[in-house]
C-alpha cells in the first residue's frame, strides 16, 4: 500500500515562504523593474539588477514567514488558511522567527554588497515596513495601502542604487504601486470577508463594503493616472502608453470578474495582476529598447 510521504521540514519551510506560490514574488518584483528600468533609462546595471530580483525573492519570503506568524492564531478560523504549517503546528513560533531573521539577514547581506550607502540606508524602513504590515490588519482601515508601500519599497532603493539619489518621480511611482495593492489586495480580501468578520481583522473590504468593486475600479484608475503622469514627466513614448493601455483592458476585465463578488472569481482576478504588472514593464522596456 502506497502512503504519502510526510513532508520534510525543508518543505515546510518552502511552503511557509510561500515558494509553491510565487504571485506574491512576482507582485513584488513587476513594480521594483519598472523602477530599475525607469532609474537606469532601460540599461540597469548588472549587478544591481541580480540583487534587486533575488532580494525580492527574500523578502518576499521573509515577509510571509512573519505574517504567518502574526496570524497563526487568525488563520485557524480562516477556511484558506488553517492548513498553514505554522498554524497547523507542524512548524513552532521559534523555527519561523530564526527563518525570517535569516531571510531578512541574507536580503542584507545584497544589499551591502552594492557599497550604496543610501540603499543601504533605505532598507533598514524596508524591513520594519515588511516585519510590522501583518500587524495592521488590528489597526488599520485599510491594512492594503501600508502592504502598497511595503511591497513597493523597492522602487525609491532602485532609483538610489542608479542615481545616487531618490527624485520626485520615485515617489509617485510608490504612490501609484499603493493605488495598485489596494486595488488587487481588495479582491483578494473580498475571498476572505465573511471570516475576517467573524475573527475581527480590518481590510480594505471590509471597510469598503458594498463601494468594494467602486473601490477597486477607483484604485486601478488611479494606479492608470499617476503612471501616464510618470510617462509625460519624463517625455516617454508610444510604447510606454500601449502598455498602460493594455494594463487597462487587463483591469477591466477583473470588473467582470469581481462585480458578482464571488470568490473563486475574485481570488482569479487577484491572480491575474500578474499580467498588469507585466504589461506596465513590457512598456517600459520596450520604450527604451525602441529608442
Amino acid at each position: 500500500m502506497n502512503q504519502t510521504a510526510r513532508p520534510t521540514k525543508r518543505d515546510l519551510y518552502l511552503k511557509l515562504m510561500r515558494l509553491d506560490k510565487p504571485i506574491g514574488i512576482l507582485l513584488l518584483l513587476w513594480p521594483t523593474l519598472w523602477a530599475l528600468w525607469l532609474s537606469s533609462a532601460g540599461r540597469p546595471d548588472g549587478l544591481v539588477l541580480v540583487v534587486f530580483v533575488l532580494g525580492t525573492v527574500l523578502m518576499r519570503s521573509a515577509g510571509c514567514v512573519i505574517n504567518d506568524y502574526a496570524d497563526r492564531d487568525f488563520d485557524r478560523h480562516v477556511e484558506r488558511t488553517r492548513e498553514r504549517p505554522l498554524t497547523a503546528g507542524k512548524v513552532t513560533t521559534k523555527e519561523a522567527l530564526a527563518l525570517f531573521a535569516g531571510l531578512s539577514l541574507a536580503a542584507f547581506a545584497l544589499v551591502l554588497a552594492l557599497g550604496n550607502s543610501l540603499v543601504i540606508g533605505l532598507s533598514v524602513p524596508a524591513v520594519f515596513l515588511a516585519a510590522s504590515y501583518p500587524f495592521t490588519k488590528r489597526f488599520l482601515a485599510i491594512p492594503q495601502a501600508y502592504l502598497g508601500i511595503a511591497f513597493g519599497f523597492g522602487i525609491p532603493m532602485a532609483y538610489a542604487a542608479h542615481l545616487g539619489q531618490v527624485p520626485a518621480e520615485a515617489w509617485w511611482l510608490l504612490l501609484a504601486n499603493v493605488f495598485w495593492a489596494v486595488a488587487y489586495d481588495t479582491e483578494y480580501a473580498m475571498v476572505d470577508r465573511n471570516d475576517d468578520l467573524k475573527i475581527g481583522i480590518k481590510t480594505s473590504a471590509i471597510t469598503f463594503g458594498r463601494f468594494d468593486v467602486a473601490a477597486v475600479m477607483l484604485c486601478y484608475a488611479a494606479t492608470l493616472g499617476l503612471l501616464a503622469a510618470v510617462g509625460v514627466g519624463r517625455g516617454l513614448g508610444i510604447a510606454y502608453f500601449v502598455g498602460l493601455a493594455v494594463a487597462g483592458g487587463i483591469m477591466a476585465r477583473h470588473y467582470w470578474w469581481i462585480r458578482g463578488r464571488e470568490r473563486a472569481a475574485c481570488f482569479k482576478a487577484f491572480l491575474h495582476n500578474n499580467w498588469v504588472g507585466a504589461a506596465i514593464f513590457a512598456g517600459v522596456a520596450l520604450e527604451f529598447l525602441l529608442r
